[in-house]
């Protein structure tokens, strides 16, 4: 079961006032949050305003039934799990209401063991699914964000720092001269030097404020969401220097870093390709001035390269 502090919240969803009073009551009495809907067009606008983690719901019901709801939830609320129930077995058999994308099915009248039973089922195998997705998104040799988490987030930071009205910066890090150290030292040691950068970039950027990911090879980035231009380049010219202090004989950093202002003129998609391509153009300024340095494009800030203080 989900942990008490943080209940999950459980739409039910039946045409019947005393079969949803029964179930709220008995479903908050094992930990959860409930809320509960008379219909599925009900439902439908319940879930476009409240984030629910699973739908308890009835499968006859008036205006949109259970399973028209199973598949509205299915095509706008994926990370909503749905569980149907009916009284009338021969309406919807459990293949059926499996193969149209339902968790699960439970028949009437309910009997709260076995919905217990079928709740803890269904958040254990959310949490799974949770575990397994964040490893998904985990590099598994500096253990930060990987290239698919940066694709999943980076335009979700985006779109939500222009509508929240904040300041977000991209910086792409390259390390210079990796090859010729991987060919002279090896590989062994080159990932050393991939691990050294990952945890400097965790320790210069603020907990659970930054996003640090290795894209792959030798290329890293860094969201920094909710700061000012000026607080931006200081963050990665301590990522530099730190990295510098480190002394990795002739292994440098390269970093180009850009401010993300949403063009509402253009897709989405083709704006944040726009700022990634900019932010390559920076770190690549950064390896024509000599590299060692930070090239930025922040608005309000010189755009000459910094290298930083030896």
């Amino acid at each position: 079961m989900k942990p008490k502090e943080h209940p999950a919240t459980i739409l039910i969803v039946d045409d019947e006032d005393l079969i949803r009073m029964s179930l709220s009551v008995l479903i908050a009495s094992m930990g959860f949050r409930c809320i509960v809907a008379s219909d599925g067009l009900e439902a439908t606008e319940i879930l476009k305003r409240t984030k629910c983690d699973l739908v308890l719901s009835d499968i006859i019901m008036p205006n949109m039934d259970g399973l028209e709801l199973l598949k509205y939830i299915k095509g706008n609320h994926p990370g909503t799990d749905v569980i149907l129930a009916t009284g009338y077995s021969d309406r919807a058999s459990y293949a059926d209401v499996i193969k149209a994308g339902a968790i699960d099915f439970i028949k009437k009248p309910i009997e709260e063991s076995e919905l217990e039973a079928k709740l803890a089922r269904a958040f254990r195998e959310q949490q799974l699914v949770r575990e397994l997705e964040q490893l998904s998104m985990c590099d598994g040799l500096t253990s930060l964000l990987n290239r698919r988490a940066f694709d999943s987030r980076f335009l979700r930071e985006v779109e939500r720092a222009y509508r929240q009205s904040y300041e977000l910066f991209l910086a792409v890090i390259d390390v210079d001269n990796f090859k010729e150290y991987n060919d002279t030292y090896g590989h062994q040691n080159g990932d050393k030097i991939l691990i050294s950068l990952g945890k400097i970039l965790e320790e210069c950027t603020r907990n659970s404020v930054d996003m640090t990911f290795r894209l792959g090879g030798d290329e890293f980035v860094v969201l920094l969401p909710q700061t000012n231009g000026t607080q931006a380049t200081e963050i990665v010219q301590r990522i530099l220097l730190r990295f510098v202090e480190n002394n990795f004989n002739a292994v440098t950093l390269s970093i180009g870093i850009v401010s993300c202002h949403r063009n509402t003129a253009i897709p989405l998609e083709q704006d944040g390709k726009n700022m990634e391509e900019r932010a390559d153009r920076a770190m690549y300024e950064a390896k024509n001035s000599g590299k060692n340095c930070v090239v930025c494009r922040i608005k309000n800030l010189p755009e000459n390269p910094d290298s930083p203080p030896h």
